[in-house]
């Protein structure tokens, strides 16, 4: 509206201003050919005067003329060499002197002596545009002078291109003040509520219910506002309600991630995190709230490398059918408008904050349709003790099948021999070859009996506990391994205290102990060293005022000794430090069944080990006391068996 009007009085400005400007045209013309002939007419009839030199008639005939017409601004006659001699207002002094300042007239520049026509040019002044005619004074073809008449402008014309020029101004500033009224007031009373209604159902549509508009208006724009606040009244209420279950469910939701004992990490499509549990921060040390930023930024390396393009090609809705055949699960529902789909499994190994290794399973979450999607479920699942377990009953398995195979092998091929070939033996041969099917039947019931008695003593079984004098067990390990020892020249001794008390125990299991030990200690020990057997009691000054005096035993060795890598697994079940330094024999079980016997005793085993010097096993066991009656059965707890 305002551009039409700027238009509109843009044209009707310009027309009246170029109808004011022909007008002038037109009576700059009129005056030019009034002039012309008027200064005709006074040059033929001033001319006599100024060839008679009759300066009294001049200026008697030239006042007359001036007041009978109010057209001529003045009348100026000037000689052939410019100087003025009379004019009206002007006339020449009447004493001419030395003082007396003689005036000329500055002809213009086109002005020509010899011209038949007046010369005739217009020029502004404060009261007004004037034309000047100039006219060549010639009598008989003798130039006498120049007479200048001063015109003025036609005072009706003028008059009137002045009113009109004054009206038209009037007109546009009015015009455009009613324009700038207008805007004003469609501004206050009809725009700015608009532009309020604007905001609001933006403000609306960004779900901010708290919008509402004051404008204190009537009429329809006041009931339109009023129907606005009313809606966003009642969207506020509705929010409240929704957002109340919302989080209901949200907290549900957080409670039961927060308890489940894999991580779990759920991102957005941009692999912004969403939310995260503490078993993720805690695998992936997570110290930093992580929330709002891209996961890949903060995974392990090995992690990031190995899931970071398969995120982006579950973001992007690649594989989506291949990984439903293969997976063959239910989808998952989440509220009532997300769906987890099956995707992809990994398995990787991390090196920080500690190597382990984890089974990460990505899920795609999209919504009811099951077209978009919404995000990736992310599950971390620490699978080190399986891998652990796995390798170590591999190892298990193969150990276990070697140690059978050779065997019965032997057992096998020396039975043959006898059965095929006894007639051709001697007896010496033969005798030999029952020692060794003897020999190796022994290695086949040491296996089993160790793999029955780990099983025995991680089950919940009782002993017996009695008091037990340690010098017998001490002895008869060392008369077990005094030949081996011999053989393989390592001195095998004893250090055993005098007058050692009795311990309260079982004696077959403390034997075993004792046998288990040893046996490692002489795997170990290179020829020219040595094996210990100590027991001592514990001095008083080190033992816990809580507890009976105890007796402390020692199996000391000069080995190979133990890394300290090595010191946190060595009790494990299936570990074989054998496996290091290239030997066969054990079946990884013997000092897992040296800790169970020793726990069942309601003690410790400790070990300090140095390498290349030699490692020392040691376990204390309480006195036997005779005022109580230890032949009740001592059940100890049962131990957290492993999987």
């Amino acid at each position: 509206m305002a551009a039409a009007t700027l238009v509109v009085s843009l044209v009707m400005s310009g027309l009246t201003f170029w109808t004011v400007n022909t007008i002038q045209q037109d009576a700059r013309i009129h005056d030019t050919r009034f002039g012309s002939d008027l200064g005709l007419l006074l040059a033929a009839n001033a001319t006599p005067f100024i060839a008679e030199d009759d300066l009294s008639g001049l200026a008697r005939f030239s006042s007359r003329f001036f007041l009978s017409t109010s057209s001529v601004r003045y009348l100026i006659y000037a000689d052939r060499d410019g100087n003025i001699f009379f004019g009206i207002p002007y006339s020449q002094a009447e004493v001419q002197n030395s003082l007396t300042i003689k005036r000329q007239i500055q002809l213009p520049d086109d002005y020509a002596e010899n011209s038949e026509l007046p010369f005739i040019r217009q020029h502004d002044t404060p009261n007004g545009e004037v034309t000047d005619v100039f006219v060549p004074l010639r009598q008989e073809n003798k130039y006498l002078g120049v007479l200048a008449v001063g015109i003025n402008p036609n005072p009706t014309i003028v008059a009137s291109s002045n009113l009109t020029r004054d009206v038209t101004i009037s007109v546009f500033i009015t015009i455009w003040a009613m324009v700038i009224l207008g805007n004003v007031f469609n501004a206050l009373m009809i725009t700015r509520p608009i532009k309020e209604l604007l905001v609001g159902v933006r403000n609306i549509a960004a779900k901010n219910f708290k919008q509402r508009i004051d404008l204190p208006l009537r009429g329809e724009l006041g009931e339109l506002i009023a129907s606005f606040n009313f809606m966003a009244e009642r969207l506020e209420k509705y929010e409240e309600q929704n957002i109340e279950e919302l989080t209901a469910e949200k907290a549900k939701l957080e409670t039961l991630v927060t308890t489940i004992a894999d991580g779990a990490v759920l991102i957005d499509t941009n692999m912004k995190i969403i939310l995260v549990n503490p078993t993720a921060r805690r695998l992936f040390d997570w110290k930093e709230n992580a929330i709002g930023e891209n996961i890949l930024h903060h995974l392990p390396s090995e992690l990031t490398i190995k899931l970071t393009k398969p995120l982006y090609q579950i973001i992007a809705n690649k594989n989506e059918s291949e990984s439903e055949v293969q997976t063959h699960e239910h989808s998952l529902t989440i509220g009532n408008s997300e769906h987890l789909i099956p995707q992809d499994e990994f398995r990787i190994t991390i090196a920080q904050p500690v190597e382990r290794t984890v089974r990460v399973l990505l899920r795609r979450v999209v919504d009811s349709e099951r077209e978009n999607i919404k995000g990736i479920a992310m599950t971390i699942q620490d699978i080190t003790r399986e891998v652990e377990l796995n390798e170590a009953k591999s190892q298990f398995i193969s150990n276990v099948s070697h140690e059978l195979r050779t065997p019965l092998f032997n057992i096998k091929s020396f039975i043959e021999t006898l059965f095929e070939y006894g007639e051709d033996l001697t007896e010496e041969q033969k005798r030999e070859f029952l020692a060794t099917a003897n020999h190796e039947t022994d290695r086949l019931s040491r296996l089993v009996n160790d793999v029955l008695d780990l099983s025995r003593l991680e089950s919940s079984k009782t002993y017996k506990l009695g008091e037990v004098d340690l010098t017998q067990p001490i002895e008869q390990t060392l008369r077990t391994y005094q030949l081996n020892a011999k053989d393989k020249g390592i001195r095998i001794e004893r250090e055993i205290a005098p007058n050692l008390p009795t311990v309260l125990g079982h004696y077959d299991l403390l034997l075993q102990v004792l046998t288990n030990l040893v046996g490692n200690s002489l795997k170990f020990t290179h020829a020219g060293g040595k094996v210990t057997i100590r027991a001592y009691p514990v001095e008083p000054d080190t033992v816990i005022p809580t507890q009976p005096q105890q007796v402390r035993v020692e199996v000391i060795d000069t080995g190979i000794g133990i890394s300290p890598e090595d010191k946190e697994a060595i009790f494990e079940r299936f570990f074989r430090v054998e496996n290091r330094v290239h030997t066969l024999e054990g079946t990884g079980l013997g000092l897992s069944i040296v800790r169970n016997i020793i726990e069942k005793h309601n003690s410790q085993v400790h070990l300090t080990s140095e390498v290349g010097k030699g490692t020392t096993f040691w376990f204390d066991l309480p006195i036997y006391d005779k005022s109580l009656d230890h032949n009740l059965v001592r059940a100890t707890e049962k131990q957290d068996s492993k999987p």
